[in-house]
């Protein structure tokens, strides 16, 4: 529970903050550096060195990878067919394609299935969404911003991208079944725990409720898809033809039906990939999906 009052206090404070004089307007820009160059990598490197690898990942990391590419054809299709900015393109399947799996999936799912579930969230999150986010998702936002996308700096982008430097070093970690001393996880794990409070003062920062915005038809479709019809499809996909069953299965589908991830807005809006939208996407998108993922899990649960 206090996982869950920590979101939405931070995200209150960023947007009071708004107002105070002692924090410039660019404000947001320096917080999101913080969580990309020391906060991500820092979370990688305390996580993945200590996941099992088995059969049972398929279920949760095809959570993130199958999501995205729903995204991907969802979000362009429609781009192409209504003659879409890119921008907006772009914003839409890095926001709606990618879920906050960790900051709120995390509390959520241990609050709902206890540690074991929390195992199966961690798997998601790490090699499933955050992968996606470091790999994909650098690719959507360099080639739906601003020039011609150029391949060379495309890869450049993702090879010196910090998180995927610490994803690929944990890797080979995981796999050589090596870990860090004791207290250099410790400080790993509270420099990840800063991901949280630091991402939410930035989307607070950045948050503004306009009236006459443009962007509440968008918004209503992003979040449309993201909570209600991305886990329609793994529920569909996941228990009625693969005819999958335990917790795994459920703890997968409910993942897929989390808020937006606010790494993937933090993403788009350093693209300059409509950062109001991206904001808005993490700023509404949290508090709504404690709705639909109470619905979706008593249909979980009754199904």
């Amino acid at each position: 529970m206090d996982s869950i009052i920590l979101l939405f206090l931070c995200m209150i404070l960023g947007v009071a903050l708004q107002r105070a004089k002692a924090f410039p307007a660019n404000s947001h820009t320096v917080l999101n550096q913080f969580v990309i160059y020391i906060s991500l990598p820092a979370m990688a490197l305390f996580y993945i060195p200590k996941i099992e690898i088995s059969t049972q990942l398929l279920f949760p990391i095809g959570v993130a990878w199958i999501g995205f590419l729903l995204a991907y054809l969802f979000f362009a299709g429609l781009g192409k067919y209504f003659g879409w900015s890119k921008k907006l393109i772009g914003c839409l399947v890095l926001t709606a394609g990618l879920g906050n799996t960790s900051f709120v999936g995390f509390p959520v799912i241990e609050a709902l299935y206890g540690k074991k579930g929390l195992e199966t969230a961690i798997v998601v999150d790490q090699p499933g969404t955050f992968v996606v986010m470091a790999t994909f998702g650098i690719i959507v936002a360099s080639f739906y911003s601003r020039g011609t996308p150029n391949p060379k700096a495309i890869v450049s982008k993702i090879l010196f991208f910090p998180p995927f430097i610490a994803f690929f070093l944990a890797v080979i970690m995981n796999v050589f079944h090596f870990d860090f001393l004791d207290d250099l996880q410790s400080v790993f794990q509270r420099l990840g725990n800063t991901v949280t409070p630091i991402a939410l003062v930035a989307v607070g920062l950045q948050l503004k409720f306009d009236k006459r915005s443009h962007h509440y038809n968008f918004l209503a479709l992003g979040l449309f898809f993201k909570l209600i019809l991305t886990p329609l499809f793994f529920f569909i996909f996941y228990k009625l033809i693969l005819k999958g069953v335990g917790m795994e299965v459920d703890v997968s589908i409910l993942e897929s039906a989390m808020a937006p991830m606010i790494t993937a807005a933090i993403l788009a809006s350093s693209h300059g990939l409509k950062p109001k939208l991206s904001s808005m996407m993490i700023g509404f998108g949290i508090p709504i999906s404690f709705i639909t993922l109470g619905i979706w899990y008593l249909i979980l649960l009754n199904f």
